[in-house]
């Protein structure tokens, strides 16, 4: 062969090698778990994406549900010392801050282990699955399970509906198996429905089944994997009002206080309920009409 014809054959097997390499799927980023205190869980293709700012809001401004708060960080606590600690479902009314509370207590945590100057210097971790990628724990949960960390596995607004198995992964996952869940693993949910299935569903199951206790059992026996079940309930005006001036007071928003009663009230009604997600979001238009930033 001439000179010319092997370069000719050398630049094809070149733009063949260039072909075949855009084709092949890109690397899997390497997670270092150091890196931040939260992550997102990307089960496609399998990595922890950590969160540089957490869009979170202070404990003390979670107002309303100070009973159900100390059973978390009591829990939570002994979970990040390394003690017996339940996996957790929160449930009940929506907007009342089940998911706020969750990322409130895992800030606190760090931080009060940080001031105390705890034996571990170690932070506990808090990583957020999706509800669509709950069959992916397994494998979410063999990655950790060597990790000289601790976890908090959040998934938010967990439901399952109509002919989903999938909250048999979850099942397995949290209780069952050969191995069981991991000891530096603990598994915190949110739901608006007590067993996390329709109860439509619930009520067709008994009402079909030749056995209806046995083939209800199969689909609330999930809920009975969450050693603490923690309810939420619709707030009272009193503490929805104490929420917005929580708030108010949080962000230095100068208003005169019966005015602030009254605009606070007339917004709730506008929306038909009352909530901390409502209560938050007048503070928002509030700070917009005065011109005021919100504290990060």
């Amino acid at each position: 062969m001439t000179d010319s014809s092997i370069d000719a054959l050398n630049k094809k097997l070149d733009r063949l090698i260039e072909a075949v390499s855009r084709l092949a799927p890109p690397p899997v980023p390497q997670t270092d778990l150091g890196e931040a205190d939260c992550f997102v869980w990307q089960a496609d293709p399998g990595y922890l994406e950590p969160v540089r700012k957490v869009n979170r809001v202070d404990i003390g401004l979670i107002r309303g549900v100070d009973r159900v708060r100390d059973i978390l960080v009591d829990n939570t606590e002994r979970f990040a010392a390394g003690h017996p600690a339940n996996n957790v479902l929160l449930w009940g009314a929506r907007g009342m801050g089940k998911s706020s509370l969750v990322k409130a207590v895992h800030a606190e945590i760090n931080a009060s282990a940080k001031s105390q100057k705890a034996k571990s210097d170690l932070p506990l971790k808090l990583i957020e699955i999706h509800r669509e990628d709950i069959d992916t724990l397994p494998k979410l949960m063999g990655l950790l399970k060597a990790a000289p960390y601790r976890f908090i596995l959040f998934c938010d607004d967990l439901s399952f509906d109509h002919d989903d198995t999938s909250y048999k992964s979850l099942k397995a996952a949290l209780e069952g198996g050969v191995e069981g869940r991991p000891a530096n693993v603990i598994f915190y949910a949110t739901s608006n429905r007590r067993h996390l299935l329709p109860r439509d569903m619930i009520d067709n199951e008994r009402s079909t089944a030749i056995n209806p206790s046995e083939a209800v059992e199969e689909k609330v026996s999930l809920s009975d994997r969450f050693g603490l079940w923690l309810g939420f309930h619709k707030c009272s005006q009193d503490e929805y009002l104490d929420m917005i001036n929580g708030y108010a007071s949080h962000h230095g928003l100068d208003v005169d206080p019966e005015q602030l009663r009254a605009e606070a009230l007339e917004w709730a009604t506008t929306r038909g309920s009352r909530s901390g997600r409502v209560a938050w979001q007048f503070t928002q238009d509030l700070a917009g009409r005065l011109g005021k930033p919100l504290k990060d």
